[in-house]
């Protein structure tokens, strides 16, 4: 599951993951723009989209997801746009319900940009609470580029509550966005292009679908005739 998807970036990276590798993925995006998720259904993303408020829930039965994944969405949630709104309240019916959509022994991972430490504590004990082992993990700690993750497990054993120190064991990860090189390609690879085809194509060979040969005039632009 994508959380807070927009145009479907960081799910079609999972999509064009290869067999080898355990790929593709299915893939389920939630936001709460449709303008951003219209982008999407317009860039033909793999996955499925659903516009929706994560501050209401997780509109999933149990055990639905293997993994989740947010990139700069939660951190939304501490912020109370009326008197009516609470912080409080959205981020527990958040974790709870993304808790329970989870499989036993699931993971998830938020990339999140807090305003301040108490934002920070908010977010990291909400999951707590919820029932999640939660840990944050600084990439390029001390650096304008310094971004958090927020590294969530469902139960297997000694995961479970702070597990602080365990994501500390990861501060020499190499953390990669994998978004900002399809967003290059994607400047290349317009769509309807010889590019943009052959790699929609390997997508859906990937997924076992049969697929049109490829040949010269493949992705060919045509001359347009006036009458």
């Amino acid at each position: 599951m994508d959380i807070g998807c927009g145009s479907g970036l960081s799910g079609e990276i999972l999509s064009s993951v290869s067999p080898a590798d355990g790929g593709p993925h299915i893939w389920v995006g939630m936001d709460i723009s449709a303008s951003m998720l219209d982008i999407a259904l317009q860039r033909d993303v793999q996955g499925d989209l659903l516009l929706s408020d994560i501050g209401q829930g997780i509109p999933f039965r149990a055990g639905t997801f293997d993994a989740a994944v947010s990139i700069s969405a939660i951190q939304w949630l501490c912020n109370a746009e009326s008197s009516e709104v609470n912080p409080q309240g959205r981020l527990s019916r958040f974790f709870n319900g993304l808790y329970a959509s989870l499989r036993r022994g699931g993971q998830a991972v938020c990339q999140f940009y807090p305003k301040n430490d108490a934002q920070r504590s908010m977010i990291s004990n909400s999951a707590i609470k919820a029932g999640f082992g939660a840990g944050i993990l600084e990439d390029d700690p001390g650096t304008k580029n310094n971004k958090l993750y927020l590294i969530l497990t469902v139960g297997g054993g000694e995961l479970q509550g702070d597990i602080t120190r365990v994501v500390k064991n990861m501060q020499d990860v190499d953390v990669q966005d994998g978004r900002r090189k399809l967003s290059r390609l994607g400047r290349k690879d317009r769509r309807g292009n010889k590019a943009w085809i052959m790699h929609k194509k390997q997508q859906m060979e990937n997924r076992g679908k049969v697929v049109k040969a490829s040949s010269k005039y493949t992705g060919r632009s045509r001359r347009r005739v006036a009458f």
